[in-house]
């Protein structure tokens, strides 16, 4: 008893301690809940990209085509700004329990796949005959290219054809092509998620990030412009608009032959 006695007399309490000492765990503890709270609101940030998702699927089934690719737009500026949030935030270390990039896929197929899919056969950008094989095709090659163990590497680029579908439905709607062409493009992009081409993370490759982000802020201004035109936006500019897919893909398959093959991102 008096040994115990000793113990606890010699380990003051918060109560008995300096207010010097009060001030800093108060300090402590309060800075520990902000960043808590800054890291589940960005874990919130990234899921918002579901109802992005959501309403664009709404301007879909109303056949509002400029107001889907809004939504689209706003779930893919989401997308790009999410992770440089999280990282400053460090969410892995101070919410080791979510697992944020399970999250960022699961709205990523729903926002670059389903919802552009549907815009497809929405409006009737595929061809009547086989279209639930059209539809098929960048779901299931999607799904799969998303569970692929070497999806990213460790130097940041996609494995893959990186499911841009939802730029390939805008364009695909912007130039009027006929629907025979839009059923070949999507056979063959499905066919180039299997194909281990490495292909850049804009916001995350090293080599020439600064001018690939210059380029795709000014790619994002034009696709404004192009969207404040619709539903018939003008084909020089819808044409001139593709120096950022051309710039992207150029540039990936430059780095896939002259780069260091990567291992897998753990």
């Amino acid at each position: 008893m008096a040994i115990s006695s000793k113990f606890s007399m010699s380990q003051p309490s918060a109560r008995n301690a300096s207010p010097e000492v009060r001030d800093e765990t108060f300090h402590s503890r309060c800075r520990h809940w902000l960043i808590s709270a800054a890291a589940w609101a960005i874990h919130a940030y990234t899921a918002s990209g579901l109802i992005a998702g959501f309403l664009s699927l709404q301007a879909i089934f109303v056949s509002n085509a400029r107001l889907a690719f809004v939504w689209m737009l706003v779930a893919v500026l989401i997308d790009a700004t999410d992770g440089i949030l999280a990282r400053a935030v460090q969410v892995k270390r101070v919410l080791p329990w979510i697992d944020g990039a399970k999250l960022d896929d699961i709205v990523d197929y729903f926002t670059y796949v389903i919802v552009p899919v549907v815009f497809l056969h929405g409006f009737d950008l595929l061809p009547a005959t086989g279209t639930l094989v059209f539809v098929a095709a960048p779901l299931f090659a999607s799904a799969f290219g998303f569970c692929q163990a070497e999806a990213k590497t460790q130097d940041f680029f996609f494995t893959g054809f990186p499911s841009y579908w939802n730029i390939l439905a805008f364009y695909l709607y912007a130039g009027g092509t006929p629907v025979w062409f839009n059923a070949s493009l999507i056979c063959v992009l499905a066919v180039f998620v299997f194909i281990p081409i490495r292909y850049i993370y804009p916001t995350r490759t090293v080599q020439l990030r600064l001018l690939t982000n210059i380029l795709g802020i000014g790619w994002v201004v034009v696709l404004l412009v192009l969207l404040a035109q619709f539903p018939h936006p003008r084909p020089w500019l819808t044409v001139a608009s593709l120096y950022y897919p051309l710039y992207y893909t150029l540039f990936s398959f430059y780095l896939h032959v002259t780069s260091p093959q990567p291992s897998s991102l753990t």
